[in-house]
């Protein structure tokens, strides 16, 4: 069996003296309600690198990985930036719970890096728009709050009722939920015609000869399915992720959605231009320097060439502007290529920006760049679209795929632009640092 986890005596992530805190993303690939689920990709980014950059984006998550038995889906998680443990065919199955894929990580992540984690969090790829801060309040109900378990809730105020028995039956029976022969869903299901209204409803959470009003009923709250964490030593003994005091950790509703079948899918590809605008971008404060690849990121990847032999591209008015801004406001910024075109050339000097091109490593180019300015590389941004930007995306903190990009890069993206290259993806990353005013 291979395995891939953090060696030891590396860093973890969290700050000296806090609880060292893993997170399990559980993937495997034999999905029956959505073929290839946890590679399906909701606003450009496949589920499994979605959970990821949550998790990377949590402040108090030390080592994240998947968990899977399937190579492309551990393939998509690398390249997100997660350590991958290969799950064995016994705990890989239709049956297999969470709770052995987690158990199987742990031992994993214990074996290869020495440390045994405090605690652990499950965070679920079927929930696309869970929240790097959802992460950090489940932890922080443990490690601060001192639960011994915690999960991510929303509220919500619906009368729910559930299918009892025929009319006349006794009412108990229907709130304990064993529906008699007349029970009302019939042979259209849940959702066709033919139902069968013989039925009677229960109340579940409301006695339905009372209608009290939304703010003199008690609060319900739904578990979201999105995350979980518990202490390690009480997991392993428990074996389940309800033991102990458990704290519930309230989230955005609007952000609550559960992909089991494909019209969530396609419910949360609907909602993803809505509740991914601005989540897990870069402000200000978190960026040094910018740097830019050309072909593909401030074009459309089209090259024009005339009888001559001469090459043109297009390129975008607003993406000047955006760079004309981050220039005013101090940020440096570098145009990184590997080609030897004139052209990139001559955009620079329009831009007034420095550039760096026909270079073949340019990861070596950028690490010598920021060694020249100063710069922590963690503290840069980096925008492409290829493959051959990858090895610059490993070096820096903000590697940023415009929309369009490839499919590997999008995934091991931090933040993805919903402009593509060419058209405008530029300035929209300037407002992304500088404020709306640059936004369209």
């Amino acid at each position: 069996m291979t395995q891939t986890i953090t060696p030891a005596g590396e860093p973890s992530r969290a700050p000296a003296g806090e609880a060292r805190v893993l997170a399990v993303i559980p993937a495997r690939g034999g999905s029956k309600g959505v073929p290839g689920k946890n590679v399906a990709t909701v606003g450009g980014v496949p589920l499994v690198a979605r959970a990821v950059r949550a998790c990377a984006a949590a402040r108090r998550i030390g080592v994240t990985v998947v968990s899977t038995d399937d190579p492309a889906i551990a393939e998509v998680a690398r390249s997100a930036g997660a350590e991958v443990v290969l799950r064995p065919a016994a705990i890989a199955g239709d049956t297999a719970t969470s709770e052995a894929a987690v158990l199987h990580a742990m031992d994993a992540y214990e074996a290869m890096s020495g440390a045994a984690a405090d605690v652990v969090l499950l965070v679920q790829c079927t929930s696309p728009f869970v929240t790097g801060g959802e992460l950090d309040g489940v932890v922080e109900a443990i490690t601060v709050g001192g639960a011994d378990t915690a999960h991510t809730v929303a509220p919500f105020h619906g009368f729910v009722w559930r299918a009892g028995g025929p009319h006349g039956a006794d009412e108990e029976a229907g709130a304990r939920g064993e529906a008699g022969a007349g029970g009302t869903q019939g042979a259209g299901g849940a959702h066709g015609a033919g139902a069968d209204f013989r039925g009677s409803g229960v109340g579940v959470n409301h006695d339905k000869s009372t209608r009290p009003r939304r703010q003199d009923r008690p609060q319900d709250l739904l578990e979201t399915g999105a995350a979980y964490g518990f202490r390690a030593d009480g997991f392993r003994a428990a074996r389940h992720r309800f033991f102990g005091r458990t704290s519930l950790v309230w989230t955005d509703p609007a952000r609550v959605l559960e992909i089991d079948e494909p019209a969530d899918l396609e419910r949360a590809r609907a909602l993803a231009p809505l509740l991914d605008a601005g989540a897990g971008t870069p402000r200000r404060d978190d960026v040094d320097a910018v740097v830019l690849d050309f072909d593909g990121t401030q074009t459309d990847d089209r090259v024009l060439i005339d009888s001559d032999g001469h090459e043109t591209v297009a390129v975008h008015r607003g993406d000047g502007l955006g760079i004309a801004a981050l220039r005013r406001a101090g940020v440096p910024v570098l145009i990184l290529s590997t080609e030897t075109n004139p052209v990139v050339a001559a955009r620079a000097r329009k831009l007034k920006v420095p550039v760096l091109h026909g270079i073949d490593r340019k990861d070596l180019a950028l690490k010598q760049w920021c060694e020249e300015q100063g710069i922590a590389p963690e503290r840069v941004l980096y925008a492409g679209n290829d493959v051959n930007d990858l090895p610059c995306f490993g070096l820096v903190g903000w590697p940023v795929a415009v929309a369009g990009a490839h499919d590997v890069v999008r995934a091991a993206a931090r933040a993805v632009t919903t402009r593509e290259g060419g058209d405008g993806a530029i300035r929209e990353i300037a407002a992304w640092l500088l404020g709306p005013s640059l936004a369209r």
